[in-house]
């Protein structure tokens, strides 16, 4: 199963921005300790400000958070970052004539669902102050 790689970028980069202890942090810094690409930390960085959760001036250097990090849910996040709907697809092109192809689907259907649905509440419990705080505890 494969899960997507922005969403955990995003929340690095809105956990280095909320904890403010490098100031204007740049891509570069960001990606150093994410561990990509500056590119790729442009791109979330692009992503989370079209969303609302990021803001940064024309001709300063440095992104600083929009909104409060208890203001910020891991729902809302994921959203700005990742296009797929779903967290689980079905394989194509089931067998209709076999007793398991012709009813994997429908069955799996109501699981899928409800792990989606379970995830996405987790997600919207939880803030970026939430993260921010864990961060800080370990250090």
């Amino acid at each position: 199963m494969r899960f997507a790689t922005r969403f955990p970028i995003a929340v690095h980069v809105l956990t280095i921005l909320g904890m403010e202890f490098a100031p204007d942090p740049t891509s570069e810094y960001m990606a150093e300790s994410i561990g990509v690409n500056p590119v790729m930390v442009r791109t979330v960085t692009g992503m989370l400000r079209r969303a609302g959760l990021v803001s940064s001036s024309q001709g300063k250097a440095g992104t600083h958070l929009a909104k409060r990090p208890d203001a910020i849910t891991l729902l809302e996040v994921l959203r700005a970052v990742e296009t797929e709907e779903e967290l689980f697809t079905m394989h194509d092109n089931p067998n209709p004539d076999c007793p398991v192809g012709g009813n994997i689907e429908s069955v799996l259907d109501g699981v899928f669902s409800d792990a989606q649905r379970a995830m996405e509440e987790r997600l919207d419990s939880t803030t970026m102050a939430d993260i921010i705080e864990h961060i800080r505890s370990r250090n």
